[in-house]
C-alpha cells in the first residue's frame, strides 16, 4: 500500500474545511482550494488556482455541492493531475452521476460519500461509504480512516445510492420532528417540555444535536431565512438537493423533496430550522382551510349553501358509488342535500389530514366517517379573487 504524502482538498465549505484541517493536523501535507476564494485554515496550505493545487497531490479529494460542481472542477484540473493521483470524491451526487465519474477516471477514482457533518469530522466520527478498485482504495484508506469508519461497497453508483437513502431517513426525521413540534404547540405545551420528551424517543439523537436551534427562533428570522444560517452544519438546501436527486433516481414520489424545497426558512438555514418552521404560512393555511371547513359544515348540516361557499361553480365531485364511477357537477351534488342533518350526525366525524400549498394551488386530504362508511376525500384548491375555493373533489368510499 502506498502511503500518500500530499492531499489536495478541492472545496473548503462546511464539510471540506474541517476535513482539510483534520488531515493537516494528522501530519499530511494538505493543500486547500475553494471556488469561493475562502482562505484555507490552520496548517492547510492555500492555493490560488485549482490547477496549481493538484499538481503535487497523491490524492485529490473533492468535497463539492453537486455533480455539476464536480464536473466543472475536474474538467479544469484533469490535465494537471499526476498520472498516479487518486481522485477521492466525497460529494453527494446521483447514482448515475457517480457511475459516470467512475467510468471517466477508471481505476484512479474512489467514490466515498460521507454520513455526518463538520462536528463529526472533528471527532473522526464520519461514516464513509467507499467504492473503488483495491489499489486505489488502499491508497486512500489511511485518509478515510482518519476521518471516520469506512464501509466498503461494490461500486460508485451503489455508494451514491446508499448515501441518498441514508439522507432520506434524515429528511424524514426532520419533517417528522416538525410535525411533532407543531402538534405540541397546538396542545399548548412549552417547547422545552416537548423537546425533553422527544429527546427520549426516536428523534433523540437529532434533538440532542440540534437542541439550541430547535428552541423557537424569532418569527422575523424564520420568515426572512436568516434563522440558523450562521450555525448551519448541514443546510436545508443541501438536504433538499439530495432528496431531489433521490426522487429523480427512483422516479417515485418523495414528498420530502418538495417540502424541504418549500421551507420558509430558506436554503442556507440549518436543517433543524425546517423542524421549527411551519410547513405553510399560518395566514395562508387559514385561508386554504376556510373552504374545507365550509365543506365540513355542509355535511354536518346537509345545507347545500355551505357547499356552494366551498366549491367553485365549475367544480366536479367524482368517485365510485355502489361500484359505478360518478361525476357530478356542483348543482347535481348539492341537489342530494335537503338541509336536514343526518339522524346519526352526533356520531359522524370529519378530519382534515393534509394540506399542501404550491403557490396559487393547493391539495388536501380528508377522512369522513359516516356510520358504517368511511370516505377518503382528495381536494384540489385554487386561489381565486381574494380567497381559496375547491376546484374539484375525488373520493373513495369503503366500509
Amino acid at each position: 500500500m502506498t502511503t500518500p504524502h500530499t492531499i489536495t482538498v478541492l472545496g473548503l465549505g462546511r464539510l471540506g474545511a474541517p476535513i482539510a484541517t483534520r488531515l493537516a493536523e494528522r501530519g499530511w501535507h494538505v493543500i486547500g482550494w475553494t471556488r469561493s476564494g475562502h482562505a484555507a485554515a490552520g496548517a492547510v496550505e492555500p492555493a490560488g488556482e485549482a490547477n496549481e493545487a493538484v499538481q503535487k497531490a497523491d490524492i485529490v479529494l473533492l468535497c463539492l455541492f453537486d455533480a455539476a460542481a464536480c464536473e466543472q472542477v475536474l474538467d479544469q484540473v484533469r490535465d494537471f493531475l499526476r498520472p498516479d493521483a487518486v481522485v477521492l470524491n466525497t460529494s453527494t451526487v446521483a447514482p448515475s452521476e457517480a457511475a459516470a465519474l467512475a467510468a471517466r477516471f477508471g481505476p484512479n477514482y474512489v467514490h466515498a460519500p460521507v454520513l455526518g457533518s463538520g462536528p463529526a469530522v472533528a471527532n473522526g466520527a464520519l461514516r464513509i461509504l467507499a467504492a473503488g478498485n483495491t489499489e486505489s482504495f488502499d491508497t486512500v484508506r489511511p485518509v478515510l480512516e482518519a476521518l471516520g469508519t469506512v464501509q466498503r461497497v461494490d461500486d460508485a453508483a451503489t455508494a451514491a445510492a446508499l448515501k441518498l437513502v441514508a439522507n432520506s431517513s434524515l429528511a424524514g426525521a426532520v419533517l417528522g420532528l416538525r410535525d411533532s413540534l407543531q402538534q405540541a404547540d397546538a396542545l399548548g405545551l412549552s417547547r422545552a417540555a416537548a423537546l425533553d420528551v422527544l429527546e427520549l424517543g426516536s428523534f433523540g439523537g437529532l434533538v440532542a444535536r440540534k437542541r439550541d436551534l430547535l428552541t423557537e427562533p424569532s418569527a422575523t428570522a424564520t420568515a426572512t431565512g436568516t434563522a440558523g444560517t450562521a450555525d448551519a452544519t448541514f443546510t436545508i438546501g443541501a438536504l433538499a438537493k439530495d432528496m431531489a436527486l433521490l426522487a429523480d433516481a427512483t422516479d417515485k414520489p418523495l414528498p420530502s423533496a418538495a417540502e424541504l424545497a418549500d421551507t420558509p426558512a430558506g436554503p442556507e438555514a440549518d436543517i433543524a430550522i425546517a423542524a421549527t418552521a411551519p410547513a405553510v404560512d399560518d395566514a395562508v393555511l387559514e385561508a386554504v382551510l376556510e373552504p374545507l371547513r365550509a365543506y365540513i359544515r355542509g355535511h354536518a348540516t346537509r345545507d347545500p349553501a355551505h357547499f356552494r361557499e366551498a366549491f367553485l361553480g365549475s367544480a366536479h365531485i367524482e368517485g365510485i358509488r355502489d361500484g359505478v364511477f360518478v361525476s357530478w357537477p356542483l348543482d347535481d351534488y348539492c341537489a342530494m342535500f335537503d338541509g336536514q342533518p343526518a339522524e346519526d350526525e352526533p356520531t359522524r366525524t370529519r378530519r382534515i389530514d393534509s394540506v399542501r400549498v404550491h403557490g396559487s394551488v393547493a391539495s388536501a386530504g380528508m377522512t369522513l366517517k359516516h356510520g358504517p362508511d368511511t370516505f377518503t376525500d382528495i381536494f384540489l384548491l385554487v386561489h381565486v379573487g381574494d380567497g381559496w375555493r375547491i376546484a374539484n373533489k375525488a373520493y373513495h368510499r369503503h366500509s
